[in-house]
């Protein structure tokens, strides 16, 4: 098929990949525009942008899709179907009535489960044991869309958000490919407005640790917020990022190191071994180098 592809970041170039190195044709590949990053706003490509260079594909970078120039291109492209995954702007209905075997979207979730900017973190956020990827025609609603395939994974017990992340971008271009391969034959089915639930972009409100939580659920929030914006506490008055913990049934008050070997934090129930963390300013390290520069005691209090 004649495919104009649609995404941005790293969890769509898996898919530009599988598309690139199959039998079907790219027309182009939209992408947003090029942004400044880091301190000293260097203007940086997006990652689908790197990767479609890479193979040679036209790449087109509209700041809008509701100009009439952009409706015009597409147009004129004449693509038998969009494929979108994880491209950061709504598609008008205009661009959406264009391909006629419609627009087929990637979805980082089960749906109608996590709608919406962040099912990788949440589904990580609540403890799910279970999450995968769902391909869907694409309607004017938020991810509201007609299933076409779903593939499903298990979520490790202490898989983080981005380890998950990169998983699912891999599951998530299979099933693309397969979603193609199969189109004529797969019969859409209406997602259950009853099961449907929504989740909210990742901010760092998100970050701070309240001890008083259990462990499990500390131990979420720490995979959760990998690799940004990362769960924080405070210790002896500073700033600090936990990176990695491991859940441990031993008990004690909330807050407090129960142990140095290996670093242990109590929370209001069980508590956790950190593994990694990060001081204000400083490298990220393990908590064993972390105590040779900052010693630490039993009873000292994470906050």
């Amino acid at each position: 098929m004649n495919i104009v592809f649609m995404g941005t970041p790293d969890f769509a170039v898996p898919t530009l990949k599988k598309l690139a190195e199959s039998e079907h044709n790219i027309l182009a590949v939209f992408t947003q525009p090029d942004k400044p990053v880091g301190r000293k706003q260097v203007l940086t490509p997006p990652d689908v942008k790197v990767c479609a260079e890479s193979y040679g594909l036209k790449v087109i970078q509209p700041v809008t899709l509701k100009d009439e120039n952009s409706i015009k291109e597409i147009k004129s492209l004449n693509p038998d179907v969009i494929v979108v995954v994880a491209y950061g702007k709504i598609l008008p209905k205009e661009i959406l009535d264009i391909p006629k075997n419609g627009c087929i979207n990637v979805h980082g979730s089960l749906l109608p489960k996590y709608r919406g900017a962040a099912p990788i973190q949440q589904a990580v956020l609540n403890g799910d044991k279970l999450t995968g990827v769902t391909t869907m025609y694409m309607g004017e609603g938020l991810d509201t869309g007609d299933i076409l395939l779903k593939s499903e994974t298990e979520i490790g017990e202490n898989e983080t958000s981005a380890e998950l992340f990169d998983r699912l971008a891999e599951l998530g271009a299979d099933l693309l490919i397969e979603t193609l391969d199969k189109l004529d034959s797969i019969t859409p089915v209406k997602q259950d407005e009853s099961k449907a639930t929504y989740t909210n972009k990742i901010t760092k409100d998100l970050c701070p640790i309240d001890w008083n939580k259990t462990a499990r659920e500390i131990h979420n929030q720490v995979r959760g917020l990998q690799t940004w914006p990362v769960a924080t506490s405070k210790l002896g008055g500073k700033d600090i990022k936990i990176h990695s913990t491991l859940f441990c049934d031993k008990s004690g008050k909330a807050g407090e190191i129960i142990s140095i070997n290996p670093l242990t934090v109590a929370c209001s129930e069980n508590s956790l071994i950190i593994n990694e963390l990060q001081l204000s300013g400083k490298k990220r390290m393990s908590s064993k180098s972390f105590m040779l520069g900052h010693p630490l005691k039993v009873g000292d209090k994470f906050e």
